[in-house]
């Protein structure tokens, strides 16, 4: 592969990566404008599926309709793996809905470096390398530094530390599956069918957590602090609806299934931790939050568990 090819692979996943980064920070400012996690996922599923429904007709006039077409059962398979798509917007935005800063919301999703290396060897019954070892302990260290951990004066809230690990197991299984199911076909209708079901998961939490407690009192009363018993806010499609489906269901998915090919996993792994430095800059500039110097270290940490767990693959 020519150099030129690898470098428009580092640029296109670098840029989803920073797109990626982007959004946490997106959030929290719907958020403060008393915009609910169900209100923020709708829209961005929403318009997300419209936006690659768009780029699949492009496509499809462009290739005269000649595109391989999947089958029903992969269209199936897709839409499973895409639920936890769904799943893992839902949970990191409860993270930062629980009070978790987005500078630790995005470390918490960067758990995915080891919760990967246990899926995989779950299922491929292949025990981990020294290497790998090794990365997944300089993670945890990391990790401890990058959220503050060693200062006691830092309260994390339990149900936000909980979202933000359970976005990072759900972003794992995406990960995992996302280049395993029906890759014959275009990345655009791959992103389709995932979004699609992502998209059903959200619904049914918007069902669930917004739109039923707002007819049943009783039904909000039990589900406690997850219910957010009001009309749902349709001029949220308006305010943060495209923004947000832009920046993490459009641009990010459609760069970086163009760009991995030609980076190779290794090398698209290390530019994609690009993400974590966006994500903590926008929270420290944008939403003022306070990131101290032991963070900074702990994120270097993390990049560099990320370059060493990926060495291998670019030896030469």
């Amino acid at each position: 592969m020519s150099k030129n090819s690898i470098l428009k692979g580092v640029f296109l996943v670098g840029l989803g990566a920073t797109s990626y980064g982007m959004l946490a920070t997106f959030v929290r400012m719907a958020y403060d404008e008393n915009y609910t996690t169900a209100e923020v996922t709708s829209s961005q599923f929403i318009f997300g599926i419209i936006g690659i429904l768009l780029i699949n007709a492009f496509q499809r006039n462009r290739n005269n309709n000649t595109a391989i077409k999947p089958s029903k059962r992969k269209i199936s398979q897709l839409m499973l793996a895409g639920t936890s798509t769904g799943l893992t917007s839902v949970f990191y935005y409860l993270a930062v809905k629980f009070d978790i800063p987005v500078s630790i919301a995005i470390v918490l999703l960067m758990q995915t470096v080891w919760m990967g290396v246990l899926l995989e060897w779950f299922l491929e019954k292949k025990a981990p390398s020294v290497v790998k070892i090794i990365s997944v302990a300089i993670v945890l260290i990391g990790t401890a530094l990058a959220t503050n951990l060693i200062n006691s004066e830092i309260k994390l809230n339990p149900l936000g530390l909980f979202f933000g690990l359970l976005a990072a197991a759900s972003f794992t299984t995406t990960m995992f599956t996302a280049n395993r199911v029906a890759t014959e076909i275009s990345s655009a209708q791959r992103s389709l069918y995932m979004l699609l079901g992502g998209g059903i998961m959200v619904f049914i939490f918007a069902l669930i957590t917004q739109i039923i407690p707002n007819q049943s009192p009783a039904f909000a009363d039990a589900l406690g602090v997850f219910s957010t018993a009001k009309d749902f806010n349709f001029t949220i499609f308006l305010k943060w609806g495209i923004v947000l489906s832009l920046f993490g269901t459009i641009i990010p998915p459609m760069l970086l299934n163009a760009g991995f090919p030609l980076t190779g996993i290794g090398l698209g792994s290390i530019v994609s931790a690009l993400e974590l430095p966006v994500s903590v800059m926008m929270a420290y500039l944008i939403l003022n939050e306070k990131v101290v110097f032991i963070q900074w270290i702990g994120i270097v940490l993390i990049i560099v568990a990320i370059i060493i767990m990926n060495l291998n693959f670019q030896k030469k």
